[in-house]
């Protein structure tokens, strides 16, 4: 086993062909013209880093966005290259990345698997062409099939596909339907969410305007459960609120922020976690182009969270993952036991049907993985009024989960 200490490594791609109405990322469109300059400065700030990781094993590098297939396959290549050089790469490193159906050539992930990538992502969101108008997504529902075997056939070992239900009239027999879709193509992972309504995003303003009438939440849950319950029949185990997977290929780079693992965050707008301390890049590609060019690295804000948000926010992650935790856990991390710090919280969720214990580990019941929210925000009102904070006023950042 390695004597270096395991780091994860998510690298933000910022750019879209698209920039799609429900989303909030940090994502821009038409800056083609900038995508040279924003690869030189990634691998710089790389490199900028190399010194501050010392003792550092890379276990995963993954490429999110935005879209990061729609950039050339030679860049993402040289980013690889250049975490290898800042930190040694575990032989079972997972590299991942991210992209869209249709728009990813054979010839890309070849060179792409050549070098190490063995996880991709598509988008597909639907299987039904009017969802995906609505959605603007560019592609077909035929090419997320056509993507799919192009990663088979160049040897990419596990492809998952991102899912989305509870869509403005979407219905059980459309949700159906695209889970049949997906399931026939026999991907590796499923990662399936809910539409959300984000602030500031153009769907929220066509809410505001009474264009686009959000699902009733009863008919949302219901589809989440319905999904359930077809995937694991299909043969797939769910291992996260929103994530299923064939033994052996769950996404191991995201399992690091579920279990507070440090992971180092590079490119524009990228979130990080390095002992103990959160940190935030400069958001725009040229400001964060200019900002590597000048100081090596990107840092915008860093913050060492509270112990109350600390706390609240490990809670929140743990009970993200279906097998839940063993309370010790929380006792080494913090030393203070679980239900000293939050029994009163998980105690009346657990009257309430939405948290059990089991084999020694605490977990949400099936019905509290559909209030996950709900418990997460008990347990941080109870952390936060017991340190002396309101919660308008209490200080810290929480995490953010590629």
């Amino acid at each position: 086993m390695s004597a270096l200490r395991p780091l994860a490594v998510y690298v933000h791609i910022p750019f879209c062909v698209r920039v799609c109405g429900y989303c909030d990322f940090n994502t821009y469109a038409g800056m083609d013209a900038v995508k040279d300059s924003y690869t030189a400065a990634v691998v710089d700030e790389v490199a900028a880093w190399a010194p501050h990781i010392p003792g550092r094993e890379a276990t995963s590098i993954a490429f999110g966005g935005g879209t990061p297939g729609e950039m050339p396959a030679e860049s993402l290549v040289s980013i690889i290259e250049a975490v290898r050089a800042a930190a040694p790469l575990a032989p079972d490193a997972e590299i991942s990345l991210e992209a869209n159906p249709g728009t990813t050539s054979a010839p890309a992930l070849r060179d792409l698997a050549a070098a190490g990538v063995n996880r991709i992502s598509f988008g597909a969101q639907s299987f039904d062409a009017a969802e995906l108008a609505f959605l603007d997504r560019v592609h077909t529902p035929e090419a997320t099939a056509a993507s799919l075997h192009l990663a088979r056939a160049a040897g990419i070992p596990s492809v998952n596909l991102d899912l989305m239900y509870g869509l403005p009239g979407q219905t059980p027999a459309a949700w159906r339907a695209t889970l049949r879709n997906a399931l026939d193509l026999a991907p590796d992972h499923l990662s399936l969410y809910a539409l959300t309504v984000e602030s500031g995003t153009p769907l929220d303003g066509r809410v505001e305007r009474g264009e686009v009438t959000p699902l009733d939440p009863d008919a949302v849950a219901a589809m989440y459960e319905e999904a359930t319950e077809h995937l694991a029949t299909g043969g797939y185990r769910q291992y996260e609120l929103s994530n299923w997977a064939r033994p052996g290929h769950e996404s191991r780079h995201n399992c690091v922020y579920w279990t507070w693992g440090d992971y180092l965050g590079i490119g524009a707008g990228a979130h990080g976690f390095l002992e103990g301390e959160r940190f935030e890049n400069v958001a725009h590609p040229r400001a964060y182009i200019d900002t590597v060019r000048r100081d090596g690295r990107a840092i915008a804000e860093a913050v060492r969270p509270d112990p109350a948000t600390s706390m609240s926010d490990w809670l929140a992650l743990r009970l993200r993952l279906v097998e839940g935790f063993d309370p010790a856990e929380f006792a080494t991390t913090f030393g203070e036991p679980l239900e000293t710090a939050a029994g009163p919280p998980l105690d009346a969720c657990r009257a309430a049907g939405l948290l059990e214990d089991s084999e020694g580990r605490l977990r949400l019941t099936p019905r509290g993985r559909l209030l996950h929210n709900e418990v997460a925000v008990q347990v941080m009102l109870h952390l936060r009024e017991r340190a002396g904070e309101s919660p308008a006023t209490a200080g810290g950042g929480g995490p953010a989960v590629a």
